[in-house]
């Protein structure tokens, strides 16, 4: 058991529909845990409480709240971590002025972001601020490497029950489109410390009349660890831009930007100001010193320009300056055609990892402005990882949608731990102020590497330490023997970073006599391959580095079960304890927005019970808790019960939801444990619970739906009211009375 008083599991708490989904949840939890005498904390990881836990000094006793997310950063690396994580926002700009504006509203005395800090004051603020954007959180948290997979229970029921997947043509004009030259691929270097380079490095900017100005400085690495550098040229960049816009007007499809604004969070929001600019050119360069005087920032997207301009004497002629231009320009990919919100509204609103498998499993089709689908040019600017959804779509043209009731599954065992890759929410992505050099310097003096930059182009490193890797390596022989299946590393000898890492993969994989049992592959073969397999019912694991994880377990899990939110994802952290991922699933922003509106909830939680039986299971082994490993079972055993009876949370109104779903859970979790027989005392405590539950479902489940179909309050988006959604999310006097969660 957890020492110091502390609690045996901690359940994050998060943002949006998950964390919505855990006002109704986490009660049953805690009543069945308690029986087994384990208890259930939670810390505070959600966009609002970082901010809040950002600015003590602003706010009241009764405002204040510890830095949680600091104090799990330390937990993880205790040999007794057993945490829980669910899926939390990865804030864009956007998204994080949303959250402080509301919190300001609630009460907080919150500073306002500076957009152009000038006092020292102001820049301390826009760090602390800048430090909660993008992917702020999984670094912190992730002190292990990914497994992540298909439960056997969740895909047996995919295979059983296919979701619905769009026709293929082979006459498709959907194509992805990526840069052929001066983009972060082709300027990486790559090259692994040694024992005299190790310890502080600085990266510095040199302009062309010599002035020194040091970016970075004190960016500490042990040695072995893979140190990489790149950069993206702004001019390459906006003449691929121009280019595609031309391109996609006359192919008469839909223009789509696919990015990762939220976990890149430096570099490609900036990519995405350069779309905005590009697709806007002609009212950009005609109206530059307005819009600049207006704070516009193409960065923030079309959504932001637009409100802007209603403020302004000259908004109402430019908005129409600008309706005319998108006339003649290729129509965008819609994120709602409805609402009219684009491809180039907000920069977090069409994530690469989401929008991509979405848009393969419709069969290459988007949503354009006339509210109809259309094929897209899928424009993904930096060529790494572009092969990889390249090659999904030429594989769907020649072979036809993939067939969930027969399509094997791709596991993924994901390099990530010790921030490892972290390729854009790292502190060492700069926009370059002026032409020059920017260079990294060991701290013996040697130059790790060197790049001749123009203003504007983005520079950014990443590494990758020693240890990490070989854990990894050590996982994949580990899940592949588990497997009996084929294994890839997802690897390209030409490119820098891979080559690296090649070097270190090979001789570990000869060390464990198992080179025969991988093979070593760039992305666009393996991508290739991977879809051969499955195809033909097989099972693969993809070996990947931490982009490609966390593409992949998008990818395939959308296209295999429909969704991403059902994976099993377990994190072994590197000095003994357990962090189980609730799926690779978003917070699903639109969800909120139906029980808002409607008091439905189509959150589905069962990648939660999935981590919610690992971490039990996990318990029981290290504290040899027998009652704990039941429970885990006995979870596992629910599960199965709300696939095998449909008790899943429909799309609409009048369907089950999300909390119907968890009365079901809790209906099959206390019947299993009544059940079982080999705890006699656990059997008893649970048997009148599953009784009392199972008598009283019809009264149970008209409690739930009451209301339904009417605007609900919860006291807030980001940061909602606890008795306000509880009372939304746990409405029924009978199963809280039972369960004793009143």
């Amino acid at each position: 058991m957890a020492g110091n008083n502390s609690p045996d599991i901690i359940y994050t708490k998060v943002d949006e529909a998950p964390q919505l989904a855990s006002a109704s949840l986490l009660p049953i939890i805690r009543t069945f845990a308690a029986a087994a005498g384990i208890s259930v904390g939670t810390k505070d990881i959600s966009l609002a409480g970082r901010i809040i836990a950002a600015f003590p000094e602003n706010l009241t006793d009764a405002q204040r709240q510890p830095d949680d997310l600091a104090e799990l950063g330390e937990l993880v690396k205790q040999p007794d971590a057993n945490v829980i994580k669910l899926p939390n926002i990865s804030a864009s700009g956007p998204q994080l002025l949303a959250a402080i504006a509301e919190l300001q509203s609630q009460g907080y005395d919150l500073p306002d972001y500076p957009e152009d800090p000038t006092t020292e004051a102001e820049k301390s603020v826009r760090a602390r601020y800048d430090a909660i954007k993008g992917s702020a959180v999984n670094p912190v948290l992730r002190e292990g490497n990914s497994d992540r997979r298909a439960a056997a229970a969740v895909k047996k029921y995919a295979m059983a029950n296919p979701h619905s997947m769009g026709a293929w043509s082979a006459d498709s004009k959907t194509h992805v489109s990526t840069m052929s030259g001066g983009d972060f691929r082709a300027n990486e270097t790559s090259v692994t410390l040694t024992d005299a380079q190790a310890g502080a490095a600085r990266i510095e900017h040199v302009k062309a009349d010599g002035t020194v100005t040091v970016l970075k400085d004190g960016v500490v690495f042990p040695a072995g660890t893979v140190v990489d550098a790149t950069f993206m040229s702004a001019k390459a960049l906006d003449d691929f831009l121009a280019e595609q816009i031309a391109a996609t007007k006359q192919d008469g499809i839909l223009f789509s930007l696919h990015l990762k604004a939220t976990m890149m969070k430096v570099s490609d929001p900036i990519l995405f100001g350069h779309a905005v600019t590009a697709y806007l050119k002609p009212v950009f360069e005609k109206h530059a010193a307005v819009l600049d005087a207006a704070g516009v920032d193409p960065n923030s997207g079309l959504g932001t320009m637009f409100a802007a301009l209603e403020t302004m004497p000259e908004g109402a002629a430019i908005r129409a300056e600008i309706d005319a231009l998108m006339a003649e320009r290729p129509p965008l990919y819609m994120v709602n055609s409805d609402k009219g919100i684009t491809n180039l509204h907000v920069p977090s609103d069409v994530i690469i990892d989401a929008s991509m498998p979405a848009l393969i499993r419709a069969g290459g089709k988007g949503w354009g402005p006339d509210g109809a689908e259309a094929d897209a040019n899928c424009v993904i600017p930096d060529s790494s990882y572009a092969p990889v959804y390249d090659a999904a779509i030429a594989d769907c043209k020649e072979n036809g949608a993939l067939d969930p009731t027969t399509a094997g599954t791709v596991q993924n065992v994901g390099l990530m731990a010790q921030k490892a890759e972290e390729y854009g929410s790292h502190p060492t992505t700069f926009e370059v102020p002026a032409d020059g050099i920017v260079r990294m310097i060991a701290a013996n003096g040697d130059i790790l590497h060197e790049h001749t930059v123009e203003a504007g182009d983005i520079w950014r490193s990443a590494n990758t330490r020693r240890a990490p890797i070989e854990n990894w390596v050590e996982l994949a022989i580990e899940r592949q023997a588990a497997e009996g299946c084929d294994a890839i590393f997802w690897l390209d000898e030409t490119r820098a970073h891979d080559a690296q890492l090649i070097k270190l993969v090979v001789p570990l994989l000869a060390a464990a006599g198992v080179s025969d049992k991988f093979r070593i592959m760039a992305p666009r073969a393996a991508t290739s391959v991977s879809f051969e397999t499955i195809r033909a019912g097989k099972n693969t694991i993809a070996v990947t580095g931490n982009v490609l994880r966390d593409y992949l377990t998008d990818l395939f899990p959308i296209l295999e079960l429909g969704t991403s939110a059902k994976m099993l994802s377990i994190v072994k952290l590197m000095n003994g304890g357990g962090l189980f991922e609730t799926g690779a699933g978003g917070s699903a922003p639109k969800h909120v927005q139906q029980l808002v509106e409607q008091n439905h909830l189509r959150w589905d939680s069962l990648g939660e019970f999935c981590a919610l039986g690992e971490s039990l299971k996990y318990f029981g082994s290290v504290n040899d808790s027998a009652k704990a490993r039941l429970l885990g079972v006995a979870v596992d055993a629910a599960t199965q019960g709300i696939l095998d009876n449909n008790k899943s949370p429909g799309r609409k109104v009048g369907q089950p939801d999300n909390r119907d779903s968890h009365f079901f859970f809790a209906l099959y979790w206390a019947q299993a444990l009544a059940e079982q027989t080999e705890d006699a005392a656990l059997a008893a405590h649970f048997a009148p619970i599953a009784e009392a539950l199972a008598a009283n479902e019809a009264k149970i489940t008209d409690e739930l739906a009451a209301g339904r179909g009417t605007a609900v309050d919860i006291g807030g988006y980001y940061h909602s009211d606890p008795i306000k959604t509880a009372a939304v999310m746990a409405p029924s006097a009978t199963l809280n009375q039972i369960l004793g969660t009143a």
